[in-house]
């Protein structure tokens, strides 16, 4: 019986390290023939080796499957040194196949059990000591903030003055955008007594073909990317239907709420549901209205509305009766082209909005044109149209604005005194190919452009990528800060961060570099472009900023579950065009691009300490794929329908996002984040940062992994261990005066808190749904407040909830507030 199951045991064996073997073989003899690693090969060859040898000379398979992982550990310290995930990819495939082999029953020769398993158990304990030693590794940048910084006070902050210490009266909590609290309750020594105070349900859910825009029916994103504001002793906020909401800041009790009633065929459309936060204004009293506090904000169907920040009723002077329509001067506008996801800028008596347009759709789509409205009666003051002349003009009722020009999604932010807006701006669509793009598209794509508030004329412009081929537009307007020029004055800037992980550092008074941060033009990859397009010889690099750009990626960069497909990775890295950042799009080739268009630094933002003069930006790294293929295949084909340009457009077979129709180009466009069949990233750890820069010194303080792999599994799953590797994140985070970093952000759903001067986690809360949002902070009856809005991520993947979740200290767990 026993001999019988030995058979069965060491045929298994072979069987299984035949199927392994004969997969790394030929994969290995591929990814040479590419150029790649010489290791797969050998190692197939040595596994098949063993697999046929381990019936008639078992001792000859168990040293030969010895031997391997001897070489496999050597190699793996060759390519990676002690980096846990870089050895953990290539030997714990090889480990576990070796414990297999220690089972009594397998390839034994007749010894006893030691003498027929020396050789695999040493270089199994050879193998696992390396492991083990590389668990000490770090990946962070250790620091600490100095003691003197962490108690400075009294710096100016022009951009909060007039803002009351415990509201928090914008989306950034000033128009400044630097979300720093100046409520100091909660500090470092005493966050372990913060509670949640209370919880309140929305009640605005995800619904059936809601929640992410994988599959055929394109699906919507359903996002609850919330920052609630703070004004007086209510808190007001939308949700991703567009309701309109008002909290007692001390309570969570709904006080009202508003369903605008977005129109069906929008938001069976729109790809993205989404709603980032209200703007809030004091009609001046000089000017007569029956609606003087406002609450302003976009909804779905491409429409604003205002509504009475007491009642919740809509403004009925503003627009017709509470609401305007944004399709206006934008010629025709198919159903989910248009949309607003992020707050409208509210100064000087504007409402100012721009808007979301559907990348990749065709090179005749809306304008991106910036709109302001008068904030009283919702007629328009001015566009900023960068295709017309004059460039800022008043358009008539019948007229239209300039189709196919840069958009500017992102929330805005401004400079009262100077009386400035500033816009980042995107692409003229679609992203990666620009062969149609007029000269005023390349002038104002991918660029910070400052607006005077009340005229809309254009100040300055400053571009942070040249001719855009990567979709690297700017998702969120710059921060404010005072910093300290040559001869001891407070120069006003801004800093502006961008997709690619760099920090452009500017006057905001005139646009160019402050003293002390140059930017410098350096040569990028121009081979291998569209040959009906060009590509810019030189990008833009803030070299006087610390950057959180990744490095060039290397075949040794590649990552998986196993052995295996690791192995795939490396021969899709081998087959692709990349030539580092910048790499442009080819035609009929896959090129990777990295840093990609869902950020390093994406739609939150940074934030900014104005005492301290210490900048905080969380950042995502993963790396994307796009194809460039000529259109005319797939329309003879029938994959993608043909468009005129008439009606309504047409779905092209696929997923919403991956396949970019493109028409009126030669081109379509395949993108897909760069995932293996495992659906498990080809770009190892570290996959998400949080990083401390202080501005005056202009290096990194600190820099650690932020959440770990708890909610993301393979294929997408929500259960695995926890392993600390940094995850990606959506959603920004905040500063207070008492020295804590609140963040949610990660795909494992918490709200944490980070000590300011070292980066070090110290209070963490489990989300009962993703934290896809920046939280901030207020004061209610001489409480301070942390608050997170945790409704999920389509696009991340994250649970979907409807939760607002307030704490203080010593609070009390609630139930939700009705």
């Amino acid at each position: 019986m026993r001999e019988s199951q030995a058979r069965l045991f060491s045929l298994i064996t072979s069987i299984l390290l035949a199927i392994v073997g004969l997969f790394l073989f030929f994969g290995g003899a591929e990814l040479l023939f590419l150029g790649g690693s010489w290791f797969y090969i050998i190692a197939g060859g040595v596994m098949l080796g063993a697999a046929l040898s381990g019936f008639r000379k078992p001792a000859l398979a168990m040293r030969l499957y010895a031997a391997l992982l001897l070489v496999a550990t050597i190699w793996s310290l060759c390519e990676v040194g002690l980096n846990i995930w870089g050895l953990e990819v290539r030997l714990f495939t090889l480990i576990g196949l070796g414990v297999w082999l220690l089972l009594p029953g397998v390839w034994r020769s007749g010894n006893s059990w030691l003498t027929d398993k020396r050789e695999v158990l040493g270089s199994l304990v050879v193998s696992c000591l390396v492991v083990v030693a590389s668990c000490f590794s770090s990946y962070s940048i250790d620091g600490t903030v100095p003691a003197d910084r962490m108690t400075a006070s009294g710096q100016s902050d022009e951009t909060s003055a007039g803002v009351p210490d415990g509201d928090w009266t914008a989306y950034g909590r000033t128009v400044g955008g630097d979300r720093y609290t100046p409520l100091g309750q909660i500090t470092a020594s005493n966050i372990s007594h913060l509670k949640r105070a209370w919880v309140t349900r929305t009640g605005d859910v995800q619904q059936q073909g809601e929640g992410t825009v994988a599959g055929p029916d394109q699906g919507h994103e359903f996002n609850l990317e919330l920052t609630p504001i703070k004004v007086g002793d209510t808190l007001y906020m939308c949700t991703p239907h567009s309701w309109v909401m008002a909290l007692d800041a001390a309570t969570g009790k709904v006080k009202w709420k508003f369903d605008p009633h977005p129109a069906t065929a929008d938001l069976d459309k729109n790809v993205y549901l989404a709603c980032r936060g209200v703007s809030y204004y004091h009609i001046p009293d000089e000017i007569q209205t029956s609606c003087r506090n406002r609450i302003y904000s976009p909804v779905a169907d491409v429409r604003m509305v205002a509504v009475n920040a007491e009642t919740g009723k809509p403004c009925e002077d503003f627009g017709d009766h509470g609401f305007i329509s944004l399709r206006q001067y934008l010629g025709h506008v198919p159903h989910g082209f248009h949309f607003v996801t992020s707050p409208p800028m509210v100064a000087k008596n504007r409402v100012i909005t721009g808007g979301w347009i559907f990348d990749n759709q065709a090179n005749f789509e809306p304008s991106g044109a910036i709109r302001a409205f008068d904030a009283t009666t919702g007629e328009i003051a001015w566009a900023w149209d960068a295709g017309h002349q004059p460039e800022t003009w008043k358009p008539g009722p019948n007229d239209e604005l300039t189709r196919d020009t840069p958009n500017a999604w992102g929330v805005y932010t401004a400079d009262l005194n100077l009386g400035l807006v500033y816009i980042p701006t995107g692409n003229s669509p679609p992203d990666n190919w620009g062969g149609s793009r007029r000269p005023f598209d390349d002038a104002t794509s991918s660029a910070t452009i400052a607006l005077d508030i009340v005229t809309g004329e254009r100040r300055w412009t400053y571009q942070t990528v040249h001719h855009d081929l990567w979709d690297m537009d700017i998702p969120s307007g710059p921060s404010m800060v005072e910093l300290p020029g040559p001869n001891g004055e407070q120069i006003p800037a801004l800093v502006q961060s961008t997709k690619r992980g760099e920090f452009f550092v500017l006057d905001r008074r005139t646009g160019t570099p402050v003293p002390g941060y140059p930017v410098e033009e350096k040569p990028v990859p121009t081979a291998g472009h569209a040959p009906d397009d060009r590509v810019s010889p030189t990008q833009p690099y803030p070299v006087g900023m610390p950057s959180l750009t990744p490095a060039n990626l290397k075949e040794s960069d590649m990552w998986g579950a196993t052995l295996l497909d690791q192995m795939i990775c490396r021969i899709q890295y081998r087959q692709s065009a990349y030539e580092g950042q910048f790499t442009p799009p080819h035609v009929g080739k896959t090129t990777i691009v990295y840093p990609a268009f869902y950020g390093v630094v994406d739609w939150q933002g940074i934030t900014i300490d104005p005492q301290r003069k210490i900048m905080l930006a969380n950042a995502s790294y993963l790396p994307f794929r796009i194809k460039l293929e000529k259109r005319t295949g797939m329309e003879q084909a029938g994959t993608l329908p043909k468009w005129t340009g008439s009606g309504e457009e047409p779905a092209p077979k696929g997923d919403a996002l991956s396949v970019s129709p493109d028409y009126g180009t030669p081109y379509i466009a395949l993108t897909n984040p760069w995932l293996n069949p495992l659906q498990i990233p080809c770009k190892g750890p570290v996959w998400g940062t949080l990083t401390a820069i202080d501005l005056v010194t202009k290096k990194i303080v600190w820099q650690h992994p932020v959440g770990t792999t708890r909610d993301t599994g393979p294929f997408r799953t929500h259960n695995n261990l926890p392993l600390p590797t940094g995850m990606y994140n959506i959603g920004g985070n905040i500063i207070t005066k008492g020295g804590v970093v609140f963040m949610g952000a990660t795909a494992d759903d918490y709200l944490r808190a980070f000590d300011l001067a070292s980066g070090k986690v110290i209070w963490r809360d489990r989300l009962p749904a993703g934290g896809q949002a920046t939280p901030m902070s207020y004061e209610a009856g001489g409480k301070q407040y942390v608050l997170i809005a945790a409704g999920g991520h389509g696009g991340l993947g994250t649970r979907s909830g409807d939760y607002i979740i307030a704490y203080t200290l010593d609070g009390e767990k609630a139930s939700p507030a009705q």
